[in-house]
C-alpha cells in the first residue's frame, strides 16, 4: 500500500489546489453587484498593494521554511517568536473555524441550485423538522463526510482539489467566453455601458459614501485571502523551494486577471439598475441571478424563443451550481485540514494536549480535526435549533469573522522584515534584497490591511449599528486574548514542571 508520505504535489496540482481553496468566481459577481465596474479599481489596487507583494512574501517564507510542517506558524516562529506565532495563528484558525460554519450553508444552496436550477433550501423539511433545522443537520453530515475524507491523507485532498480547481477555472473561463460571444452577437452593445462615471462610481446606493467605498477594501482582501493556507501542504510539495513560489506566483497572476475580466464581463449581459437593484437580489443569490440572466440573454442573442432562452438560463444555473458544489467540497476538505495542521504541527508539543498533536497512519492530525468538526457541529446545531437568540449569535460570529480572517496578515506582513534580517536561513527564492525597500513595502502593505480593517469596523457606526461595529472590532482582539492567556498558562505550567 502506498504511503501518504510518498505523495508529492506537482506544480499543476498545487495551482489547482490554491485555486479551489482561494479563488471565488462568485467574488467577481458580488463585486459587480456591490460596486459595478468601479470595483475593478479596488481589485486592481488591492492586487498591486496587497496580493502581489504578500504572495511574493509568502513565496519567500515557504521556500525558506520548506521543511517546516507548521505552515504559517513555522513562518512566524522562525521570524519573530513562538508567542507571536501562537497568537497570530490562533486568530487565523478561529476565523477559519467560523468560516466552516458559514461555508456549509452556502454549500447546500449550491447543491440545491445544481439539482433544481435555483435555491430551494428554504422549502426543505422532513417530518417535524423545519427548513432551518433540517439544513443544520445536513450541514453537520456534510462536515463529517469532509473531515472523514480529509483524514485519509494528502492524496485524497489532492484528488478532490484537482477536480474542484478544474471546475473553478472552467466556470470562470466559461463565463468570459460566453459573455464574449454575447458581446459579438450583440455587435459590441453592452447592457451596462463602460463610462468614466461607471468606472469610478458605484450604482449601488449602499456603496457611495467614502467610508463604505474604503471598507470595500476588505471585500477585495477576502477575495484574495487564503493564499497562506496552502502552506499547510508545503511538506508534501515536490521540490517545494521551487514549486511553491512558482505555484503562488502563477495563481496570483491568473486570479487577478480572472477577477478583473469577469467583473467586466458582468456588464455584457446585465444592466445594474434593471436587473440587480431589486429587493429579490442579495449577496446569497446574486451569482445565480447573473448566471441565469447570462443564459437568457445568450438565448435571445442566438435567436431562440423566449421559452428556450429561459430554459438555457436554467441550464446555466445548473452548471454553476454543480461547479460551486465541487469547488465547495474541495475548499472544505483543504480547510478542515490545512489551518489546524499548521497550528498543531507548528507549535511546541508541550503547548498542546498530547492527543491533539498525535498523527494517524496517514500523517494527519485526525483527533484535532474531529475535535474541530465537533465544535463546528455544535455551533451549527445551536444556530439551527436555538431560535432568535441563536440567530443573533450567528450574526455576532459572522461579524467577528469579518476582520479576524484579515487580521493575521498584520502578523505575517509585519514579521517579514525580521524574517529578512535572519542570517542563518537558506533562501532558494528571493524577490527583494534591499532592506529599505523591504521596510517600505512592508509598511505600505501593512497599512492597506490595517486601513481596510479599521474602516470595516467603523463603517456600521455611520448607520448607528453599534452592535455590528463592536463585534467586528472585538473579534480578533477576543481571539488574540484567549490565545495569549492560554499560551501564558501553558508556559507557566511547563516552567513549573521543569523546576
Amino acid at each position: 500500500m502506498k504511503d501518504s508520505n510518498s505523495v508529492k504535489i506537482k506544480l499543476g496540482s498545487l495551482v489547482l489546489m490554491i485555486f479551489s481553496a482561494i479563488f471565488g468566481f462568485s467574488n467577481s459577481l458580488t463585486a459587480f453587484y456591490q460596486m459595478g465596474y468601479s470595483s475593478i479599481i479596488w481589485y486592481v489596487l488591492t492586487a498591486i498593494f496587497f496580493f502581489v507583494p504578500s504572495a511574493l512574501m509568502f513565496a519567500e517564507y515557504g521556500a525558506s521554511f520548506k521543511g517546516a510542517k507548521g505552515g504559517i506558524f513555522s513562518w512566524l516562529r522562525g521570524s519573530v517568536s513562538e508567542r507571536t506565532a501562537f497568537i497570530g495563528t490562533f486568530i487565523w484558525l478561529a476565523a477559519w473555524v467560523v468560516w466552516l460554519v458559514s461555508s456549509t450553508q452556502f454549500f447546500l444552496v449550491s447543491l440545491s441550485t445544481a439539482i433544481w436550477g435555483h435555491d430551494t433550501t428554504q422549502s426543505w423539511h422532513l417530518a417535524s423538522l423545519n427548513s432551518t433545522q433540517l439544513l443544520g443537520i445536513l450541514e453537520v453530515i456534510f462536515l463529517v463526510v469532509v473531515t472523514f475524507c480529509a483524514a485519509k491523507g494528502v492524496d485524497k485532498i489532492k484528488a478532490v482539489s484537482n477536480i474542484g480547481g478544474f471546475f473553478t477555472l472552467a466556470i470562470a473561463i466559461g463565463f468570459m467566453v460566453i459573455s464574449a460571444l454575447v458581446f459579438f452577437l450583440n455587435h459590441g452593445q453592452l447592457a451596462e455601458p463602460i463610462t468614466a462615471t461607471n468606472l469610478t462610481h458605484s450604482p449601488n446606493p449602499a456603496f457611495q459614501s467614502p467610508i463604505a467605498i474604503v471598507s470595500f477594501i476588505v471585500y477585495a482582501l477576502f477575495a484574495y485571502g487564503g493564499l497562506e493556507t496552502s502552506a499547510g501542504v508545503i511538506d508534501s510539495v515536490d521540490k517545494p523551494e521551487k514549486t511553491f513560489p512558482k505555484g503562488l506566483i502563477i495563481s496570483m497572476i491568473l486570479m487577478t486577471a480572472l477577477y478583473v475580466l469577469n467583473i467586466l464581463m458582468c456588464g455584457v449581459a446585465v444592466n445594474w439598475n434593471h436587473s440587480l437593484s431589486g429587493k429579490s437580489v442579495d449577496l446569497a443569490n446574486v451569482e445565480y441571478v447573473l448566471i441565469n440572466n447570462l443564459g437568457v440573454v445568450t438565448g435571445h442573442a442566438l435567436g431562440l424563443s423566449s421559452s428556450a432562452s429561459l430554459a438555457l438560463g436554467t441550464v446555466f444555473s445548473h452548471f454553476a451550481g454543480i461547479a460551486d458544489v465541487l469547488a465547495g467540497v474541495s475548499a472544505a476538505i483543504l480547510m478542515v485540514y490545512s489551518p489546524i495542521k499548521s497550528f498543531i504541527e507548528g507549535c511546541d508539543p508541550k503547548l498542546m494536549p498530547k492527543k491533539l498533536t498525535k498523527l494517524n497512519k496517514h500523517n494527519m492530525p485526525e483527533y484535532a480535526m474531529w475535535l474541530q468538526a465537533i465544535i463546528v457541529s455544535v455551533i451549527i446545531l445551536f444556530i439551527s435549533f436555538g431560535g432568535n437568540a441563536a440567530g443573533q449569535f450567528y450574526t455576532i460570529l459572522m461579524d467577528m469573522m469579518n476582520v479576524s480572517s484579515s487580521a493575521p496578515y498584520l502578523f505575517l506582513i509585519g514579521a517579514f522584515p525580521f524574517f529578512k534580517m535572519k542570517k542563518d536561513l537558506d533562501r532558494p527564492f528571493v524577490f527583494i534584497n534591499n532592506m529599505k525597500l523591504v521596510w517600505i513595502m512592508t509598511i505600505v502593505v501593512w497599512l492597506v490591511v490595517a486601513i481596510g480593517i479599521v474602516f470595516t469596523c467603523i463603517e456600521p457606526l455611520f448607520s448607528h449599528d453599534y452592535a455590528t461595529s463592536f463585534w467586528t472590532a472585538i473579534g480578533p482582539v477576543a481571539f488574540g486574548i484567549v490565545a495569549w492567556i492560554y499560551y501564558a498558562y501553558r508556559e507557566h505550567k511547563n516552567k513549573a514542571l521543569s523546576e
